[in-house]
């Protein structure tokens, strides 16, 4: 699988799983989770909400728990992700994907929720109710391959254009240095 390949496909994985409460390999600026703002996805990772009503979201997200945090190259990730979903989803929900690299624009897509979620072990029609998932993943050892700062932002959507969720993160590839900030 070629690596612009796997970064887009671990990129929906983060978006998907954190959205119906993942990311491969990435650090996230300052070592210690703080709460800085009601913007931040509640439980231990780097996700944030983005600068919208979330009220009428279909989808409450309560946590997302990422083991170890921040995720490490070659290692296992634990994805733990809880939230109530408002409304059924069906069929024909989508997530339009950003990913940026500084200010260059590597992606720009639309994928489609119900086939992206299978790889956390969902299927579409998604129940209202409360939802819990727990998700193994094996990280790469070496991605991207571009060491830098990678802004990635997932909207989703419900198939009648309803919003689900919306969620950013910034996370920086590269190799640790002795403080655990990354040399680039």
């Amino acid at each position: 699988m070629s690596d612009a390949l796997n970064m887009k496909l671990s990129a929906i994985v983060l978006a998907l799983a954190a959205s119906v409460s993942a990311r491969n390999v990435f650090r996230y600026e300052g070592q210690a989770l703080v709460r800085r703002n009601d913007l931040d996805v509640p439980g231990q990772n780097p996700l944030k909400f983005c600068e919208a009503d979330r009220e009428k979201d279909i989808i409450t997200i309560e946590e997302v728990i990422l083991t170890p945090n921040p995720p490490e190259a070659g290692t296992t990730l634990v994805i733990e992700a809880s939230g109530t979903v408002k409304e059924t989803i069906l069929d024909g929900a989508y997530v339009n994907l950003e990913v940026k690299y500084g200010y260059i624009r590597l992606i720009n897509t639309q994928a489609d929720l119900c086939k992206e979620i299978k790889n956390v072990d969902l299927e579409c029609p998604i129940e209202k109710g409360k939802i819990s998932i727990i998700k193994s993943i094996d990280l790469p050892k070496e991605i991207p391959p571009t060491k830098g700062k990678y802004n990635v932002q997932a909207d989703v959507y419900s198939k009648d254009n309803e919003h689900i969720t919306c969620l950013t993160a910034t996370v920086i590839f590269g190799r640790k240095s002795l403080g655990g900030i990354l040399d680039l």
